[in-house]
């Protein structure tokens, strides 16, 4: 054994940390009210912990992690997913994603017998038309599903590279440590598309010359043409088909003029980065995180506490930074019903994968667990997969 695997190994489960039995009572991940949460688990590349928190009515966040399933050629069959899902105007978006961008995944990576971006794209394709097949034929009964929309942040680990795919503003940030200082950095490894960012306005003007309110600043907040703040997304079909933004959906959606071409863009922004030892953990989260904490923040806490339960110590982290925008204290923010609780901060995802750093290249001959595990949303489950199933309740 390496010294520096020793070393990741104090780092998780040092004197600060009881060592956490990865068959334990929380296989199914534990609730405490509006929380959900799987404090440790392990996956074929390093050992993960996850936590939801809700803050809508409905929750609108959707995530699951896959390990040892992707099954392709070549490249062994102990690669590992991470999906988040961030809903926006209904939980319908994030969930069909959640049901659909992985099963598409294998379906492309097995036919081509490899991953790559034109796999991870083909798969974002087939799950936006099969959104928008379900939201053609539920129109004359649910209009108000061509409004509803999701970001989508999706990594996959396979053969010591990962692949970043992202549409919107949820956001992957790696912890790499720099040896001749000790320190571990904040990495940002996805591009997000956000009308508050100069560069996305910039996009959005140079696709659409003809059109001066293709960005509007409204209420202090930049918006794609005032209604919505993200220029990427599965969904959000009002917005990409002139023919549904119409009647009878909600007068707030609908534009004065219709478009000749789609406003919104279905295309993920793609990285592809090749691990190295001093990789040391990923965190993939929901802009609910983001909003509170820095890339650099977030790297602090993980790197400084135990691994058990550090995505639910980054949550707690965001809303604490929440409460006190607000003025208020954390224990009463708690207090605070879902939907009503919207006011204060949006539904919360982390995921945080720690990477085994002596498993750089993943051979094929190592052998983790099968894993399929969802945050936050009832599943049944299942004798050959882990699925976290749990049912969010009032107040934590």
């Amino acid at each position: 054994m390496t010294e520096r695997f020793m070393n990741f190994l104090r780092s998780c489960w040092g004197p600060s940390s009881r060592r956490h039995d990865h068959s334990g009572t929380d296989a199914l991940g534990r609730q405490d009210g509006l929380l959900w949460y799987k404090d440790i688990g392990r996956l074929a590349n390093g050992d993960f912990s996850m936590a939801v928190v809700q803050a809508n009515s409905l929750l609108e966040d959707q995530s699951q992690i896959e390990s040892g399933s992707l099954s392709l050629h070549g490249l062994g069959p102990y690669g590992t997913f991470v999906g988040i899902y961030d809903g926006h105007g209904g939980p319908e978006t994030s969930r069909y994603i959640n049901d659909h961008l992985f099963h598409h995944l294998k379906r492309f990576a097995s036919e081509q017998q490899s991953i790559s971006a034109d796999v991870i794209r083909k798969a974002f394709k087939a799950t936006e038309e099969g959104f928008l097949s379900l939201v053609t034929k539920q129109w004359p009964v649910k209009p108000h599903i061509a409004a509803v929309g999701s970001c989508c942040l999706a990594g996959i680990i396979c053969s010591g590279t990962l692949y970043v795919a992202n549409l919107g503003d949820s956001r992957v940030v790696l912890g790499r440590l720099v040896k001749a200082t000790g320190e571990v950095l904040a990495v940002q490894l996805s591009e997000e598309h956000n009308a508050g960012i100069e560069s996305v306005r910039q996009e959005l003007h140079a696709s659409h010359p003809d059109d001066s309110e293709i960005v509007v600043l409204k209420h202090n907040v930049w918006r794609v043409k005032g209604v919505i703040q993200v220029s990427r997304s599965i969904g959000d079909v009002y917005l990409k088909k002139t023919e549904f933004n119409r009647e009878p959906l909600q007068a707030k959606f609908l534009l004065r003029e219709p478009f000749q071409r789609p406003i919104l863009s279905s295309e993920p922004s793609i990285s592809v980065l090749p691990l190295q030892p001093q990789d040391q953990f990923l965190i993939f989260a929901s802009d609910g995180l983001w909003e509170h904490l820095s890339n650099q923040e977030a790297v602090n806490i993980v790197q400084n506490n135990p691994c058990s339960g550090i995505a639910r110590r980054l949550v707690k982290a965001a809303l604490q930074e929440a409460a006190k925008k607000r003025e208020m204290r954390y224990s009463d923010l708690k207090k605070i019903d879902r939907g009503v609780r919207r006011h204060f901060h949006d539904d919360i995802t982390v995921v945080v994968v720690f990477l085994d750093s002596s498993l750089t290249g993943w051979v094929s001959s190592h052998k983790g667990p099968t894993v399929s595990i969802r945050g936050g949303i009832d599943r049944p489950a299942s004798s050959l997969t882990s699925y976290a199933s749990a049912k969010l309740g009032n107040s934590y």
